[in-house]
């Protein structure tokens, strides 16, 4: 039997008493930790790691997150961010966009202020030992706080501490991460390279969240770089297959926004050489790599390569999954071949290769539509209500103005209807909690939609 854990716990407790103390600036010197019980220490491993991640949710989001996301799980930027550029149009009333525009700068430096103050503190007056993860929270509040100087010289202190046992690779590796997250590439790769200095030796993990950050903001030259690195014979970190997929899927991805048919045409090339590299290699690809490249072949109407690696991944028993056959949906819904986007996804739940949803769906019903196929577009609409799935709006709007246009509304009938209108109003609802500022937008009312 598994236990649950407690949604009140006593490190909630102690973040529910520190952060007011923060919050009002309050010194954490002697006095404080006088008047702080001592018959039982309150700070713990996990105790203190809670507080410390507490302190990036309070002071770093904008006022409009709070209570909306518990993490950081935004949008990363797709360009390099300059802080010194940032802080000097903050400093001048300039405009600032991106991720600095929301943030309040001193309630940033107090937060960081704060948690510097609490980690020696604690560390001063109740003899706490600090340990790997603790110096990783400490050191995330500098990287999500962009104080990338004051996480340097914290790692450099840390590193003369416990015979390195504070600040290890994966301590680093981490940091390195979440500096790409915001966008602060350089600082990033910068970070990698004094990785010495911390007594640290990189790994094939450390490479690789390297290269993905580099990959994020368009920077392929200096990825490439590092891959060629890595390749050399004798090199002790080897790339992976994690690592020649990172590169084809950005390669994909970034070679779609460019918008330039030349640019589109040389990544998806770059793309498809790296995989014959890989398979040269020796390596296996798995499964997130084939999707990757089928998906790009797909996008860019190269649809016998991207059949040519579906037959590749069946050889090599490398089980398809929904994202590989929404990739041929998608496509032969676009070129006006709906019969074979059919035969696609019968193919996928005929081998049990996954279980359509909505975006497998919503490709077809759209095609069928605008072939003029309406009771087709019916028949799966009901088939995607019943492996319960919603369909989006449009969606649902579209095959309702088909059949208003082909003079047969009764088709579809009231109580699947009722069932997707209650579905979208519940989603609705969700997404309202989430963002609030939609209340205030009229973007779906279920009762105002003309059928």
């Amino acid at each position: 039997m598994i236990v649950s854990k407690p949604l009140y716990s006593k490190h909630t407790c102690l973040v529910q008493q520190v952060l007011p103390l923060i919050l009002k600036n309050v010194p954490f010197d002697a006095k404080l930790a006088a008047s702080t019980t001592k018959t039982q220490n309150p700070f713990t491993i996990e105790s203190v790691a809670d507080v410390l991640k507490s302190i990036p949710r309070f002071f770093f989001q904008s006022p409009r997150s709070i209570g909306r996301q518990t993490g950081f799980r935004h949008r990363t930027p797709l360009r390099q961010r300059f802080l010194k550029k940032e802080a000097y149009n903050i400093a001048n009333n300039v405009l600032v966009l991106g991720p600095a525009a929301y943030r309040d700068p001193q309630k940033v430096t107090l937060g960081i202020n704060k948690a510097t103050e609490f980690y020696h503190w604690i560390e001063r007056f109740f003899h706490f030992f600090h340990n790997e993860v603790t110096c990783k929270e400490m050191g995330i509040v500098f990287a999500r706080g962009n104080n990338v100087k004051g996480l340097w010289d914290f790692l450099k202190e840390m590193s003369r501490r416990g015979n390195g046992e504070l600040v290890t690779t994966s301590t680093v590796t981490c940091l390195m991460k979440v500096l790409g997250e915001e966008g602060l590439v350089n600082e990033a790769l910068a970070t990698f390279y004094r990785m010495k200095q911390f007594r640290c030796r990189p790994d094939v993990y450390a490479y690789n969240v390297v290269i993905n950050a580099l990959c994020r903001v368009g920077n392929f030259n200096k990825a490439r770089f590092l891959l060629e690195q890595m390749e050399l014979p004798g090199f002790r970190c080897p790339p992976d297959v994690y690592t020649y997929t990172i590169l084809i899927s950005s390669y994909c991805k970034y070679g779609m926004q460019t918008g330039c048919r030349k640019a589109i045409r040389r990544r998806i090339w770059e793309a498809n050489h790296l995989f014959r590299l890989m398979l040269f290699k020796g390596f296996v690809p798995d499964v997130v790599a084939y999707n990757c490249l089928i998906d790009g072949c797909c996008k860019t109407y190269r649809i016998e390569r991207a059949l040519e690696l579906f037959d590749d991944m069946n050889k090599k028993g490398c089980v398809p999954n929904r994202v590989t056959y929404n990739s041929f949906i998608r496509y032969y819904s676009v070129v006006n071949e709906i019969d074979k986007a059919i035969e696609m996804m019968r193919k996928m739940q005929n081998l049990n290769h996954g279980l359509p949803t909505s975006s497998s769906y919503t490709p077809i019903i759209h095609a069928l539509c605008e072939a003029g196929r309406v009771l087709e577009a019916r028949d799966f609409l009901a088939e995607l209500v019943d492996g319960g799935s919603v369909p989006r709006e449009y969606t649902y709007k579209l095959v309702c103005d088909a059949l208003n246009a082909a003079e047969e509304p009764s088709l579809l009938d009231d109580g699947l209807r009722k069932r997707i209108r209650d579905g979208i109003e519940n989603r609705f609802r969700q997404v309202m909690k989430v963002k609030p500022i939609m209340k205030h937008k009229e973007l779906l009312k279920c009762g105002e939609i003309d059928i």
